[in-house]
């Protein structure tokens, strides 16, 4: 098979293109910027200039090619203009341009973030009808997917969307700090986290969402999204399994999910914030997801929640180990981390637990 992997120099897209290769097709990868190449260099592949924005550089990466992987976008809420094209403008452009090479099959990286948040203390579904509101990055992939699927039925192109949720895990290239989801393993080990809010996510492996890629390749149905997850948990559950994994134990703060407001208010007047109020009121929603529909159709499977955070708290070693986090700069967040264990010194944050046992909340995680 003749597979074309954009964003391949990324965190999911460069273990497809991993994965591809070691499975003997052809793989070309699409780049923008030459100095990410080098996390390709172990890799067999193609590697061709095109920005997803640019359709000739697209139509020229995808001719002769007999699938599309379009993995590449953009994870953040600014500059807005970025989000949108990357990630609401570039999956149309993609589908059309392997309309005008007659490339037959496209499978879209989406997000849970595209789905929305669940109902409640519900898990979100592929059928849930997105609500809308929740911030510039998930309305950026809802409308990203819709417009994929759309200029596939138009142009009579195949188009699959897979829907990961929290990814974490390993990248291709270990000597590459970590891309945005993995941060907040290092943000914890690096004494750099402050706290999180009470809500739920969903982790999963990054390993087996390229795998989740392949098997939409081969099974997907057209015009369908699959939810490609791993195990339900809240942030508080992640922090204190990573703390007890990686055996480094700090209080970290648990801030209950009504400081969802705060934050909306604090961004409203745009109120300084060691915190980015956008992540807070992100944190505070349930992100709690079903991955029963891949499991069903596709045959995906994933591994224990507890192999992946051993091998990201191992990999975040070894980039400490090498200095690659030495000397940067305290920003907010490292200067509450800071003021934090200077409060557990003096025995304050046990102060807090004792509450917890009153309020019958969890007030302090990590410890």
């Amino acid at each position: 098979m003749r597979a074309v992997v954009t964003g391949a120099t990324g965190f999911v897209g460069g273990h497809v293109a991993r994965l591809l290769a070691e499975r003997g097709h052809e793989v070309t990868a699409t780049y923008r910027n030459p100095e990410r190449l080098a996390r390709l260099r172990e890799l067999d592949v193609r590697e061709v200039k095109a920005d997803v924005l640019d359709r000739a550089g697209l139509r020229r990466a995808m001719r002769d090619a007999e699938i599309v992987f379009h993995t590449a976008g953009f994870v953040g809420s600014k500059p807005k203009d970025l989000v949108w094209q990357m990630n609401a403008l570039a999956p149309r452009l993609v589908v059309e341009a392997a309309a005008a090479e007659r490339v037959p099959r496209v499978v879209v990286t989406g997000s849970v973030a595209a789905i929305g948040p669940a109902p409640d203390s519900g898990m979100a579904e592929e059928h849930h009808v997105y609500r809308g509101g929740d911030g510039a990055y998930a309305d950026a992939k809802h409308e990203g997917e819709a417009e994929a699927f759309a200029a596939g039925a138009r142009l009579g192109v195949e188009v699959v969307s897979v829907d990961p949720s929290y990814v974490l895990g390993v990248p291709v290239d270990r000597s590459q700090p970590g891309e945005t989801s993995t941060r907040i393993v290092a943000n914890y080990l690096l004494g750099r986290l402050p706290a999180v809010v009470d809500g739920g996510t969903n982790i999963v492996d990054v390993e087996d969402v390229a795998v989740g890629h392949l098997l939409a390749a081969e099974k997907g149905v057209p015009g369908e999204r699959y939810i490609l997850g791993g195990v339900n948990l809240t942030w508080v559950e992640l922090i204190d399994r990573i703390a007890k994994l990686s055996g480094v134990h700090r209080p970290i703060l648990v801030l209950p999910t009504e400081a969802a407001a705060v934050a909306r208010a604090t961004q409203a007047a745009r109120l300084p914030s060691p915190v980015a109020p956008e992540g807070i009121m992100l944190m505070a929603e349930n992100w709690r997801a079903s991955s029963r529909k891949a499991r069903k159709e596709l045959g995906y499977k994933t591994r224990p929640v507890d192999q992946t955070l051993r091998a990201t708290i191992e990999w975040y070693r070894e980039l400490s180990d090498r200095g690659v986090f030495a000397g940067r700069r305290a920003s907010g967040m490292s200067v509450v981390s800071a003021g934090l264990r200077a409060a557990d010194r003096v025995g304050l944050v046990g102060g807090l637990q004792g509450l917890e046992r009153w309020s019958g909340r969890r007030l302090v995680a990590g410890r």
